[in-house]
């Protein structure tokens, strides 16, 4: 895969509808990291799913109830939370927000939606 440019502006980067209430954009990547911002409205929902990626995420704003394995809490912004490999996780939006996600390796099913 092609890494993205070196530069990248947030106001330059299309934002991508992955479901109701949810759109994200790819802020960078190349064959071994990726960085996605999400926005989620209240209410929207982060399917449970799982992937062989690990995935760190920090909550920039808002509130979710947030699902890791059999665990399930509150996180708000300024938290942040570590997946494992193939551990099923999911969110439901309480209070709308944003998620900014870490991939290693980059999330291959996200690639063709990048556009820079």
């Amino acid at each position: 895969m092609k890494a993205s440019k070196e530069f990248l502006y947030g106001d330059e980067i299309p934002w991508e509808e992955v479901g109701p209430g949810l759109k994200r954009q790819i802020h960078g990547c190349d064959d071994k990291i990726m960085l996605v911002k999400v926005h989620f409205e209240p209410g929207a929902v982060g399917q449970l799913h799982e992937h062989y990626h690990s995935q760190v995420t920090y909550v920039e704003s808002g509130e979710f109830e947030m699902t890791i394995g059999d665990e399930v809490r509150t996180i708000k912004g300024g938290d942040s939370y570590y997946i494992p490999p193939h551990v099923m996780h999911g969110c439901v939006c309480t209070k709308a927000g944003v998620l900014i996600d870490v991939f290693s390796p980059h999330r291959e099913d996200f690639v063709d939606s990048i556009k820079h």
